[in-house]
């Protein structure tokens, strides 16, 4: 199949499925991997973020690309990535209450992955590891930054580097660097992003230059998402962990122009109602794309371009396309996601697509909030 084929998203057998569908596309999500390695100079430096998958089969894919360390954001990813034997995983999330345990659940569980957490402060720290010692388990930290997304994280200064001289002597961790996560730069202007990343290597570079005048070893750096990847791909140091890439989404898409990944996801939907004379009901409700944007921006659809959505409900979508549109009951129309993350999770499935057929299904297992542990 020609990637870049207009009809790439056409299905043979599409009537096999009953809608709404999730679909991933594998040629294209081959082709998304490879782009990946080619776009970084070691491939030791990447640590791609498994929350838009969530799978076995594409994380065994990324591994068998020869890619060893994961970043995750929750419990059941992780474990998921443990299933996998996955060598090296982040959990990007500070773990309290119950967390803690389960983490270190973790670490007992899966002795092939060795797994980290991130911490922001001194209480988590001591929680954390008081927990490891009570266990008889060594469990790796990295220092969470706050470099302007103001959800977690320390501002890089010097209560940071107190906070990681800390770690460094606290019995039950090892420290092994600093997490930085810019999830708010997502400027489609390309140099705007680059600017702002240049703040927040300087901030970084001022913290480990305090922490190495104290002694401390020069911190391992992850950073990064998606939209900041390319910049800090361009240094020979920091990790780093973008996610998206692997099926991309009109978002990104219409974003991230210097980015040459392939959309490797599609919801399926069937017009199930003639509305009006120009207007059609699908199936593709609230349940089945992500609905954290605007009723306008959730879903494009590539057969009806000029698809206009008028209102969406739980199981609907209504859908203006003007007079003589030609839809009838039962056709088929292949939406792209605007955000194609939480429309992942919103399905137990995705059903996969091979040379334009119907080939196997595969568990989205992760999107659960538990898998054993």
């Amino acid at each position: 199949m020609n990637n870049m084929a207009a009809d790439w998203y056409l299905i043979d057998d599409v009537e096999q499925l009953d809608s709404p569908a999730l679909v991933f596309y594998q040629e294209r999500i081959t082709a998304n991997i490879e782009t990946l390695k080619q776009s970084i100079n070691h491939i030791k430096r990447l640590r791609p973020h498994v929350k838009t998958h969530k799978t076995i089969e594409i994380t065994q894919q990324l591994l068998a690309a020869g890619i060893t360390k994961f970043k995750c954001a929750t419990i059941a990813e992780a474990e998921m990535l443990g299933l996998c034997k996955a060598p090296d995983v982040l959990l990007a999330y500070q773990p309290a209450g119950p967390k803690i345990d389960r983490f270190i659940q973790l670490i007992k569980t899966y002795p092939d992955t060795a797994f980290s957490c991130l911490i922001d402060n001194e209480f988590s720290l001591k929680e954390i590891a008081h927990a490891a010692i009570a266990s008889g388990v060594i469990i790796r930290v990295f220092l969470d930054l706050n470099v302007g997304m103001n959800r977690t994280g320390i501002l890089p200064g010097e209560q940071a580097s107190a906070l990681y001289e800390v770690a460094t002597a606290e019995k039950g961790v090892e420290i092994s660097g600093l997490h930085a996560y810019d999830g708010h730069i997502h400027d489609a202007d390309y140099t705007l992003r680059e600017k702002q990343v240049a703040v927040i290597l300087a901030s970084i570079g001022e913290l480990t230059k305090q922490m190495v005048c104290k002694g401390m070893a020069e911190p391992v750096i992850i950073a990064g998402g998606t939209p900041t990847f390319p910049i800090y791909a361009k240094l020979d140091y920091a990790e780093c962990s973008p996610g998206t890439f692997i099926l991309w989404d009109k978002g990104y898409q219409d974003a991230f122009a210097e980015q040459d990944y392939l959309t490797a996801a599609l919801v399926i939907t069937r017009v199930i109602s003639l509305t009006s004379a120009t207007k059609i009901t699908v199936d593709l409700g609230h349940k089945a794309v992500a609905a954290e944007n605007l009723l306008k921006k959730r879903v494009h659809f590539l057969n009806a371009p000029t698809a206009e959505a008028v209102s969406q409900s739980e199981e609907h979508l209504v859908l203006e396309l003007g007079a003589d549109h030609g839809f009838r009951i039962g056709d088929v129309l292949y939406g792209l996601p605007v955000h194609i993350c939480p429309t992942v999770a919103l399905y137990g499935n995705a059903n996969i697509i091979n040379n334009h057929k119907l080939t196997e299904g595969w568990r989205i297992i992760s999107r659960e909030r538990k898998i054993n542990i």
